[in-house]
């Protein structure tokens, strides 16, 4: 049995309430795969953009003060 490389996407979207998310990461055999997954959890969301990460790719770290601007709105 061979089985098949998952590679991580990075969505960014845009839910049906209208809020914007993130750097949302879904595993996938392939981004039409990733975006199946993303659509079960986020029912009639718009994709404003994927980007492919292969390998092991780092998201940097936030800094305190992004941390605190997002706590304060």
């Amino acid at each position: 049995m061979q089985s098949h490389p998952f590679t991580k996407y990075a969505f960014r979207i845009r839910t049906r309430l209208g809020v914007v998310v993130d750097n949302l990461m879904i595993h996938g055999c392939d981004e039409f795969d990733a975006q199946r997954k993303l659509r079960q959890i986020y029912h009639e969301c718009q994709i404003i953009d994927c980007i492919c990460h292969r390998g092991t790719v780092r998201v940097p770290v936030a800094s305190f003060e992004e941390v605190a601007n997002l706590i304060v709105r």
